[in-house]
């Protein structure tokens, strides 16, 4: 049986920890906040009205190619690249070839970032299984411009980081969004664990200050985790409706 990835790869245990998937999706939430084509998520109102469950939605489809046969992941891939369609013959414009591009970065970056922050450092290796996964994932869709390996991805990283983000009324629309469907404590932590995550770029547009008292609770959190007791910490901190689903997410 073909697996779109492969059952020992790094792809998988990095994606097969909940925790670790919700910090993908908590720094992909910062960085698109900033980024320049973020008024297609508002085209069709769903991201604004619900952002908790946009996120689990995407989540869901990014877990339906990372842990499926290969024959699945591609269908699901397909589907993605479908709707985006139908989203451009909508709005009669089309989806710049970069803002692709930069969401496909995002959970290259985001998947390293948040694995090295919660569990370990990645080898070379690994990093650049990580670039391969979402790579393929980028060539179904029939993206234009691709990096040809994973040092041509980090020069087009820093090149995006510079040139894709802005600070806008967008930016302020939406964390005001989070916050009125996290409330106030799960804001400010998510607003703390997203500046231990991005890129410095990110962090400077977000103008956040300092998360230094954040990082002792992460210290703490990572040793919890290795006594294998941190959902309860977890479930705690997120919103009651969707604690069937994070647990769910725990595969590995």
């Amino acid at each position: 049986m073909k697996y779109f990835v492969n059952k020992s790869s790094i792809v998988r245990k990095i994606w097969g920890k909940a925790d670790t998937t919700l910090f993908i999706f908590a720094g992909a939430a910062a960085e698109f906040a900033l980024n320049k084509a973020v008024d297609w998520l508002y085209f069709t109102g769903r991201l604004p009205a619900d952002p908790l469950g946009r996120l689990f939605s995407t989540v869901t489809y990014a877990r339906q190619i990372i842990f499926a046969e290969e024959d699945a992941a591609l269908a699901s891939i397909d589907k993605i690249t479908a709707i985006h369609k139908g989203v451009e013959q909508s709005r009669g414009a089309q989806i710049p070839d970069w803002a692709y591009r930069d969401v496909l970065f995002m959970l290259i970056d985001y998947s390293i970032r948040s694995f090295e922050l919660l569990d370990r450092q990645l080898t070379l290796a690994e990093k650049i299984e990580v670039f391969n996964v979402f790579n393929r994932v980028g060539l179904r869709m029939g993206l234009t411009g691709l990096p040809a390996n994973f040092i041509q991805w980090k020069q087009m990283r820093e090149e995006h980081l510079q040139n894709n983000l802005l600070q806008s009324t967008y930016t302020y629309h939406l964390y005001q969004q989070y916050k009125k469907h996290l409330g106030w404590l799960r804001y400010v932590l998510l607003t703390k664990v997203q500046l231990m995550l991005v890129p410095p770029r990110v962090g400077d547009l977000l103008d956040w200050g300092n998360p230094s008292w954040i990082k002792p609770v992460l210290k703490a959190y990572r040793f919890l985790r290795r006594l294998r007791v941190e959902a309860f910490l977890r479930n705690v901190l997120l919103p009651a409706e969707y604690k069937v689903q994070i647990m769910g997410m725990d595969i590995v």
